[in-house]
């Protein structure tokens, strides 16, 4: 198989499998948050472009990231710092705070409690996903193990491996992505968010990551 197959197959096409993994989630989360379409959104981190592909079109929500186009409308899009994203709105509140996979990019325990402050602070609900540390493949790279292994050896293998995001970016920007990826672990996440109850994603019968919901 060559590598532009094995990308389609695991990570760039609707129907590879990261995909269908998301399709999934939604399945996961929508069962246990069933009024989430109805409701106000505040995403740290996400992009406007993963809500209209979303199988929900909730009535309003407003995407906070450092790397997004602003524009006005149902997803409205905001650049700035998520960890930072209540000093944006002043005293404006919403249903529901949502975070998918940007915790563990933020940078260490400082920027995770700010985050998770942010979180609690700007709506009576969230629902923030992470990939779980110990779950035997990198979630990013796809990767086995790569998680645990010493940085050299991870940059080495981001530049390389060519089912990781990665895989073709120059090397100072990939040394920054691995850098600047750091997966929790339950008692972590639990720590960051002791207001909710922790609810686990499987694959392959295996904790695969977590959702903390309040």
């Amino acid at each position: 198989m060559d590598v532009a197959a094995a990308r389609n197959l695991f990570v760039n096409s609707d129907r590879s499998l990261a995909a269908r993994i998301r399709l999934k989630r939604w399945d996961m989360m929508l069962a246990l948050m069933p009024d989430l379409p109805k409701m106000k959104i505040l995403d740290l981190g996400g992009t406007r472009e993963w809500w209209l592909r979303a199988p929900i079109q909730p009535p309003h929500v407003t995407v906070v990231n450092l790397d997004i186009d602003e524009q006005q409308g149902r997803i409205t899009a905001i650049r700035g710092d998520a960890c930072k994203a209540d000093q944006l709105f002043g005293d404006e509140r919403f249903d529901l705070v949502f975070s998918n996979s940007l915790i563990e990019h933020v940078g260490g325990h400082h920027s995770f409690s700010q985050l998770a402050e942010v979180t609690r602070k700007m709506a009576p609900r969230y629902l923030v996903q992470t990939p779980y540390r110990y779950f035997p493949i990198e979630p990013h790279w796809l990767f086995p193990g790569m998680q645990f292994m010493p940085m050299a050896l991870r940059v080495k293998t981001a530049e390389w491996w060519p089912l990781g995001h990665t895989w073709g970016w120059p090397q100072e920007q990939t040394f920054g992505e691995v850098l600047s990826t750091q997966l929790l672990t339950a008692t972590e996440m639990k720590r960051y968010f002791p207001d909710a109850k922790i609810h686990w994603e499987r694959f392959m019968g295996l904790p695969k990551s977590m959702i903390a919901i309040r």
